[in-house]
Parts: C-alpha cells; sequence; structure tokens
C-alpha cells in the first residue's frame, strides 16, 4: 500500500498555519495541478485530489485536530480501532462514554442523521464575481421511494427488535457497572426487517443522481466552500439527511488576475497616447461594459491606476473592490519610411528639449549657489 504524504507536507505549510496559510497554499496548488490546465496528464490529476483531500481534512477544525492528534490512522482506522472515518472517531468516544456513565447527564444518545457529501464546482470568472444559481449534479445514494426509506417491503415495516424491544441499545451488568452498548441485532436501529424491500433489498437507499440547486454568492473566490443544509446522505428512518458540502473552483479569465475583492488588468495604450495623453476604455468585469480612464501626457510603460469601486463585490456586502489597471505602451514594430522619418525627427527634437531642459536647469543653479 502507497504511504500517504503528511497533509501539511502536501500543501507545504508547517503545522501551525493558520486557516488564511492554508487557503492561500490550497488555491495556488489547486490552480496549479488542475487537469485541464495540464491536459488531463494523470499525475496532474493524482496531485490535484492529493491536495483536495489534504484541504479538506486541514480545514475542518474537528478533522485537523484528530489528524494531529493519531495522523492519518485517526482518520483512517488506525488510531484505537477506528475504522470508519471521522464520525467514527467521536460516536466511538461517545460510546465509550456511554459505557462507562450509563444514562450520565450529558451524555444520552447521540442525535442521530445521514453523512455529508462533499464535491467540487467549477465556476466561470463572471459566475463568481456576480454570483449565481446552478443545479449542480449529485451522484450519491437517496431514499428509495418504494419504501420511503424504511427498508421494508411496500404493505409492510419492520418489526420492533425482541433483543433490545426497540431502544436500539441493550444493558449488561458488571459488577455494580451497568454497560450500555448498540443493540447488535438490530444495529441501533430498534427494528429488524422481515420483508425487505425489492427495490433497494433492505437498505432504505437508492445509488441514484440528482439535481440540486445550490446559490453562488457574489464575490466567492477559489478554495471556499458552501454548505447546502438537507442535500447530504439519507439518514436511518425518521433522521434527517445529512449536509452538502460543494469546494469552489474558478476558471481562469484571460483579461483579469484577482487579488481578493481587487482585479488586476492590463491594458495597451499606443506611444502617442501616452505622450500626448488620452482618454481609453477598459474592460468591465462583467465583459459587457468598459470604464473611461483618463491616461495624462507622458504616461510611462507599467504605470499602475486604480479605479475604486470597479472591482470583485465583497462577500460581506461591503462595496466592491478596485480594478488596477497596468498600462503597456505598444511599440510598433513595422515603419514606413515616412513613420521611420517623423520618429527620427521626434527623437531628434525630443534630445535638444531635454539638453535645453539641463541647459536652463544648470543655469539656475549656478544663479542659486552665487547669491
Amino acid at each position: 500500500m502507497t504511504q500517504k504524504r503528511c497533509y501539511y507536507e502536501v500543501l507545504g505549510c508547517s503545522k501551525g498555519a493558520s486557516t488564511d496559510e492554508l487557503k492561500r497554499a490550497y488555491k495556488q496548488l489547486a490552480l496549479k495541478h488542475h487537469p485541464d490546465r495540464n491536459g488531463g496528464e494523470a499525475s496532474a490529476e493524482v496531485a490535484f485530489k492529493e491536495v483536495n483531500e489534504a484541504y479538506q481534512i486541514l480545514s475542518d477544525e474537528q478533522k485537523r485536530q484528530v489528524y494531529d492528534q493519531f495522523g492519518h490512522a485517526g482518520l483512517e482506522g488506525g488510531a484505537g480501532g477506528f475504522d470508519g472515518g471521522m464520525g467514527d472517531v467521536f460516536s466511538h468516544m461517545q460510546d465509550l462514554f456511554s459505557e462507562m456513565f450509563s444514562g450520565g447527564a450529558g451524555f444520552g444518545q447521540r442525535p442521530r442523521r445521514g453523512s455529508d457529501l462533499r464535491m467540487q464546482e467549477r465556476l466561470t470568472f463572471k459566475e463568481a464575481a456576480f454570483g449565481c444559481k446552478k443545479e449542480v449534479m449529485v451522484h450519491a445514494p437517496a431514499r428509495c421511494d418504494d419504501c420511503a426509506g424504511s427498508g421494508a417491503k411496500s404493505g409492510t415495516k419492520p418489526e420492533t427488535c425482541p433483543q433490545c424491544r426497540g431502544s436500539g441499545q441493550v444493558s449488561n451488568a458488571r459488577g455494580f457497572v451497568m454497560f450500555t452498548t448498540t443493540c447488535p441485532r438490530c444495529r441501533g436501529q430498534g427494528g429488524v426487517i422481515k420483508h425487505p424491500c425489492k427495490g433497494c433489498n433492505g437498505a432504505g437507499v437508492v445509488e441514484r443522481p440528482r439535481k440540486v440547486t445550490v446559490s453562488f454568492p457574489a464575490g466567492i473566490d477559489a478554495g471556499q466552500r458552501l454548505r447546502v443544509p438537507g442535500q447530504g446522505m439519507p439518514g436511518p428512518p425518521n433522521t434527517p439527511p445529512g449536509d452538502l458540502y460543494v469546494e469552489i473552483d474558478v476558471e481562469e479569465d484571460p483579461r483579469f488576475e484577482r487579488d481578493g475583492a481587487d482585479v488586476v488588468t492590463k491594458v495597451n495604450v499606443s506611444f502617442a497616447d501616452a505622450g500626448l495623453g488620452a482618454e481609453i476604455q477598459v474592460p468591465s468585469i462583467d465583459g459587457e461594459s468598459t470604464h473611461a480612464l483618463e491616461v495624462p501626457a507622458g504616461t510611462q510603460p507599467g504605470s499602475v491606476f486604480t479605479l475604486k469601486g470597479m472591482g470583485i463585490p465583497r462577500l460581506d456586502g461591503r462595496g466592491r473592490g478596485s480594478m488596477v489597471v497596468v498600462v503597456q505602451v505598444e511599440v510598433p514594430q513595422a515603419l514606413s519610411e515616412r513613420a521611420r522619418t517623423l520618429l527620427q525627427e521626434l527623437d531628434s527634437e525630443l534630445r535638444a528639449c531635454a539638453a535645453g531642459e539641463a541647459s536652463v536647469e544648470g543655469r539656475r543653479r549656478v544663479a542659486a549657489a552665487a547669491k
């Protein structure tokens, strides 16, 4: 069996890394190894899955705590005999307390519900910026319609378990101490099925894809996660289902680079406009309109201008970020003879202007020194 790498090593973070540091590392590595950006290479897909797995564990406070204490064994079955993942770790702890203090205050029967589901959804740059509603396809077990999730054949119902009499738990006295454990016959269900449903073979669930409508808020970014209540795995009869967690991935836009709520874009300006000054049009992040920007005379290559309130809407609803515009001056690659002559004349004139300014400045300094 292949030895799993340390999750902190996968993300390139230290064990004491903050939540923000983990998020930044995940975002960079997820973009780097995304299969769509690597031509579907198998190694990239493996690395992408490894990064996602590491972030899912370390971004969850409870899972991270168990991982820090027990390592991979605590998540997969090596710490104290846990064999079902994180849910079983805490369930096992509660079972221990139940056995030691049967009926004790604060450690009653644990509320039961379905397991949570996790999936990833990719949004366009515009969808992430302005928010959207999308139907996502969830491939997971769903409650059986034939038996309404009971597992019993239509017209019948589970019978009360004779061993625990419907409580789901059995108690045994050991000396002066009463120990309570899950009923081995009905596995805590409180009932047994004598006539199982043919549609689900008594499981109460069937494997089928289903559509779930998810609302993605404006300003959401790659690496963030949405919780959709009640759309996870179905629970035992008469218990609520788990939740669906949607991990966000965002497509790159060739025109923009996102930095939180700010957006960086590069615009080309002609040599003449940079020298003389002009009003240019900057593309909007909505892809449909433009913003006017005054470029002053003498603008240099790499000059930066900021358009406040033209960036990404903030998740907390407190306005929008800025658009940072970086000017790139276009230098013509092909020149006609007349254009070449004019440029040579312009170059001579500019050199003369520069020399004249230097001469005037020199005379000013001499006069100042004489005083």
